[in-house]
């Protein structure tokens, strides 16, 4: 639905650092939060999200202070999601330099928080961060999942994603848990579906492991494309897969 594809490198923090697993699980050190964002800005990254992946009371000061430190040398819109349940904790972040924030277990337990965060600070800010499991145990395959995946609640991932956009969300964060840190590509049929539904951005996430992986995330409906792994190994590039894109027709920044 957008003109332009943008090129959204992602860094899970936990304490300070970010770490990288396969499926959510056996998390390993990928370095410093600060300066990896830098690089990827220097590389022409269009947004850089940060997802802390612990979230926990004594993780938070930490957090802070990386949003901080990396607002001061990256000028790029910065998303931050991990541990947000408030309308407060949006403004804070806000204040140390996040430009959007990713929300996921809290707008479950509370669907409310969603207008809120809409009606204080425009939906613009508010990115909803669906982690999606496929499932037989509901009606279109795929199931929202908790706790990094861990825990799939009972919402149909498709049903839930028409709710939180009606109730002020203004992108959605598209991750498959099956295919996050697989390398084996997107999870076409899941960002097609939630594409067909949606009347706000979709951003792909999850599964991207070589240059040929992005353009099909675009094709089936993607307006952005979210990638940890490559980027963080330095297999790829972000100038490299926007070349790719560009080869394949997709106009990119």
């Amino acid at each position: 639905m957008t003109v332009v594809t943008r090129v959204i490198p992602c860094l899970d923090v936990a304490a300070g650092r970010v770490v990288k697993g396969v499926n959510f699980l056996d998390l390993r050190d990928a370095g410093d939060p600060v300066e990896l964002a830098r690089r990827y800005y220097e590389q022409g990254a269009d947004e850089v999200t940060f997802l802390d992946v612990t979230a926990t009371v004594e993780d938070r000061a930490t957090m802070y202070e990386t949003v901080t430190a990396t607002a001061e040398q990256v000028f790029i819109p910065l998303t931050v999601g991990g541990g947000v349940r408030s309308t407060e904790d949006v403004s804070r972040l806000l204040a140390v330099g996040a430009d959007k924030v990713g929300v996921n277990s809290a707008a479950i337990a509370r669907p409310e928080l969603i207008g809120e965060i809409a009606d204080r600070f425009g939906a613009q800010v508010l990115v909803l961060s669906l982690d999606i499991k496929r499932s037989a145990r509901v009606p279109s395959g795929f199931v929202v999942t908790t706790h990094g995946g861990r825990t799939e609640t009972e919402l149909d991932a498709l049903e839930w994603a028409h709710e939180v956009i009606r109730r002020g969300a203004g992108e959605l964060l598209v991750n498959s848990i099956d295919a996050d840190g697989t390398k084996n590509g997107y999870d076409l049929e899941l960002v097609a579906a939630v594409r067909e539904l949606s009347s706000v951005p979709v951003i792909a996430s999850g599964g991207a492991g070589a240059l040929g992986d992005f353009a099909p995330a675009v094709a089936a409906g993607a307006d952005a494309v979210l990638a940890a792994s490559v980027f963080h190994s330095g297999e790829l590039t972000v100038g490299d897969v926007k070349a790719a894109l560009r080869a394949d027709g997709i106009a990119v920044r």
